[in-house]
């Protein structure tokens, strides 16, 4: 999913490998979990866990495929990914809206 698309500047760690991971986060800034959709739990279990270790972090209220049809910056990394389709589609209607 993550090559497929992602918000601009997003660094992916899985849940179950955030806490062998938590020591390359910054702690300068907040951390900002988010997945798929608004209603997804690991975003709010990966703050949580974030929380308990001293970082300042927040859950984005959507997903990528919000932030993406809101004609924000994402980024496809992977040509080869079999989902790159659907994470560009996404972008570019995002891009399209923004244009209108």
């Amino acid at each position: 999913e993550f090559r497929a698309g992602h918000i601009q500047g997003a660094v992916s760690v899985p849940l179950e490998k955030l806490k062998s991971r938590i020591a390359q986060l910054p702690r300068s800034r907040p951390v900002i979990a988010y997945c798929r959709g608004p209603y997804c739990l690991l975003a709010v279990d990966a703050v949580e866990l974030l929380r308990e270790r001293g970082f300042r972090s927040l859950r984005l209220a959507v997903g990528y495929p919000d932030w993406a049809a809101a004609g924000l910056p994402v980024e496809v990394d992977d040509a080869s990914s079999p989902n790159l389709a659907l994470g560009q589609r996404i972008a570019d209607k995002g891009k399209r809206r923004g244009a209108a």
